[in-house]
């Protein structure tokens, strides 16, 4: 007989040897002695996890002899008869291949039809999120209601592909990722009963390359059996899985906190001669650090480990780095990942990933000496805004005249023209506003499809704040975002077109610091108060504020004595 895999050799016939979810098979077995039985599973979860296994043990079960029982006895007739497939009522579907209405509407005729040798007809539809959309429409009633004696096991990889009316019909059972634990002690359990000779180490790393998949293991395990001599070694299983040995890393690591450049390019030099791959390579360095990290955050778990062994070098290495150094080392070598994913030599940007590591440990080194710096530039600008807040406040309460050197420091940036604004606001009504309002943000996506997103950035701390059917007149929140603006003349020009085209207004367009805006308003609102005195107690401050109502709508007004 041809020799056959591992993981067809050793899958499991019993409940018992499906390792890592015990929560699926728990509430099997008891529905199982229960006689609580469902027409319809849907296993899912990753590869390689038992799905499709658990499946065939299920079927096994419901049409023992022995039935009602928690396991099959794999001894009677229906027992041996699922195992070996020559029983045609347990009918195993490849929905990758079957996807058509057809091929389900050839199920759901014959479904009707009593099972030949067993007590249920049990249908097991692998990788089913693969049906077609006619195909799960055809199967929807038949699925709801099918005959007594009939079963159906979806399985699937990738559950959020499946209609909900699908999932809605079946009893759900998520499996989930087996431990590297679990993975170690069925390889251990394999190699004790075939009498092969290996290293518990190289298990190990088998178990992690996995990712949780017990057939990726075995079948890992296989090749590195066939790569071995007599005895599977940390050599054989690293270059199987093309993983990075511990030591290296280890080495690596120790060049990058050193600063060290020319060591690590050294080391690297020497991991890419050996025919690694350095998009491998990377992954295995970006997992070494995140291990390090929740190590040095949860030192008991060392289950949650995905690449390393917790061996005296690494130890000493998570002593040595602190967190916000394997942040910065985390998100750079994460950064040349994916630059290594689109281009045709991956080694240039893992040499200048690792050059560039080695010279930001020196500059976060570095940070200690620049935090007190920062610290005394904060407390500087804190007594500078307090001294700024005692000048006005000063100026506002002194009976004296107002000097001129405040107005000469501010021509030194940016000048709203208050004449123009002023005329704006005597046209100025709240429809035109509410219109260039509404519209807002279509002008910054013009900004952007122009290729001009510096510019368009300088709109975001800027809003409209009065319109006419000739002029419009933006606010800036900070002057200097008002002066670039308004000296750009390339800028001015693609506004006052884009409100051309959304309006059909041809409008001048006039900014304005936020400070000098408010000035020029109160002033507006000042003039017009003089200019329609109260003529009555009853009609007091009324030209005002229909004016206010005009400019900013009645529902932003408020009025107070």
């Amino acid at each position: 007989m041809a020799y056959q895999a591992l993981y067809r050799v050793w899958r499991p016939q019993q409940f018992l040897d499906v390792v890592g979810q015990e929560h699926v098979t728990t509430t099997l077995q008891n529905a199982l002695l229960q006689q609580k039985i469902s027409h319809a599973y849907l296993f899912s979860g990753p590869r390689g996890t038992g799905k499709t296994s658990a499946a065939k043990i299920l079927a096994k079960a419901v049409n023992c002899e022995k039935a009602p029982v928690a396991e099959p006895c794999n001894e009677c007739a229906a027992c041996r008869g699922i195992t070996d497939g020559s029983i045609p009522d347990v009918i195993e579907i490849d929905a990758a291949s079957n996807n058509g209405v057809e091929e389900i509407r050839d199920i759901r005729d014959k479904v009707k039809y009593a099972p030949s040798a067993t007590k249920y007809k049990v249908y097991i539809v692998d990788e089913v999120h693969m049906l077609s959309i006619g195909a799960f429409n055809a199967l929807l009633k038949t699925l709801e209601e099918p005959p007594r004696h009939v079963m159906f096991i979806l399985a699937t990889t990738e559950p959020h592909k499946i209609p909900l009316t699908i999932i809605s019909r079946c009893q759900r059972f998520d499996f989930k990722r087996i431990t590297a634990q679990s993975i170690v002690g069925r390889m251990k359990l394999i190699i004790d009963e075939t009498g092969i000779k290996c290293d518990e180490k190289a298990l190990h790393i088998i178990a992690r390359a996995a990712e949780g998949g017990m057939r990726d293991a075995l079948s890992l395990l296989d090749q590195a059996i066939s790569f071995s001599g007599e005895t599977v070694a940390v050599e054989d299983a690293l270059t199987v899985t093309g993983s990075v040995s511990q030591n290296f890393l280890n080495r690596l690591a120790r060049a990058i906190q050193q600063k060290n450049a020319a060591t690590a390019l050294e080391a690297l030099d020497e991991l890419l001669f050996l025919g690694k791959d350095p998009s491998r390579f990377i992954e295995d360095f970006i997992y070494f650090y995140r291990d390090m990290l929740l190590y040095k955050s949860a030192p008991n778990l060392e289950e949650s480990l995905d690449r390393v062994m917790l061996d005296e070098e690494f130890k000493q290495l998570s002593e040595e780095i602190d967190n916000g150094q394997i942040y910065e080392l985390i998100e750079e070598l994460n950064r040349a990942q994916q630059d290594m994913r689109w281009t045709n030599h991956p080694r240039i940007f893992l040499e200048v990933a690792i050059v560039k590591l080695c010279q930001s440990e020196q500059q976060m080194k570095s940070l200690p000496e620049i935090e007190p710096l920062l610290n005394r530039i904060q407390q500087l600008e804190e007594k500078l805004g307090q001294l700024q807040t005692n000048a006005a406040g000063f100026s506002a309460n002194s009976d004296m005249p107002v000097q001129k050197k405040p107005q000469k420091a501010s021509r030194k940036g940016f000048q709203a023209p208050a004449g123009k604004i002023t005329e704006v606001l005597k046209q100025a009504t709240k429809q035109d506003l509410q219109a260039i309002k509404g519209r807002w943000g279509e002008i910054r996506d013009m900004l952007v499809s122009k290729q001009m997103r510096s510019q368009a950035a300088l709109l975001n701390e800027a809003e409209p704040v009065a319109a006419s059917g000739e002029a419009l007149v933006i606010k800036f929140k900070y002057e200097i975002h008002c002066q670039m603006a308004m000296e750009n003349a390339r800028f001015v020009e693609t506004i006052i077109s884009s409100l051309q085209n959304l309006t059909g207004k041809r409008m001048q367009v006039i900014g304005a610091p936020e400070d000098q805006w408010l000035k020029i308003r109160e002033g507006f609102i000042s003039i017009q108060r003089n200019e329609h005195p109260a003529d009555g107690n009853s009609q007091e401050e009324e030209p005002i504020i229909a004016e206010a109502k005009k400019l900013f709508g009645a529902d932003l007004i408020e009025i107070q004595d």
